[in-house]
């Protein structure tokens, strides 16, 4: 019951911020920034309330039954440095470079950091999924990001 407390909580607060979200300037149709928080606001409390209901009927999680995965091999903190690197790094380079370019490096640098080496393709990737990213919140939604250097472009 602490787990659907917990869903109930976070969802009455996601639904109180995103309701409360002043939003008239960035408005431009019936899809706007408050959407997608009002819909998970109202996924978190119907989980809770299905998790609750299932729990008082005496329903239980199915015990671990493991995975495939060797626990007597350590964590890998290497992984786990470049992971975070990546993303602090790009938090930092956001506001100078602009979405797109933080983006992409942040998009290029998880893939170098969970193993892909493929240098003639992942940085094509990583761009193209900045720009539609940018392209989805910026003009779409209308969650203003910062567009350095491209701004005028974008």
């Amino acid at each position: 019951m602490g787990v659907c407390a917990l869903l109930l909580a976070l969802g009455v607060l996601v639904l109180t911020d995103a309701l409360t979200m002043d939003v008239d300037i960035t408005q431009r149709g019936p899809v706007g920034p408050k959407t997608v928080p009002v819909v998970v606001g109202i996924g978190l409390l119907l989980v809770a309330a299905l998790l609750a209901v299932d729990v008082l009927r005496g329903g239980r999680g199915q015990a671990e039954t493991g995975e495939d995965v060797d626990l007597t091999e350590p964590a890998d903190w290497r992984t786990v440095a470049l992971l975070s690197g990546v993303f602090l790094g790009s938090a930092v380079l956001i506001e100078p470079l602009g979405f797109p370019a933080a983006g992409a490096l942040l998009f290029w640098g998880a893939a170098y950091a969970l193993g892909s080496r493929r240098v003639d393709r992942d940085p094509l990737i990583a761009a193209v999924l900045s720009l539609a990213t940018y392209a989805l919140f910026d003009k779409l939604l209308g969650v203003p990001l910062p567009g350095g250097p491209l701004t005028g472009v974008l």
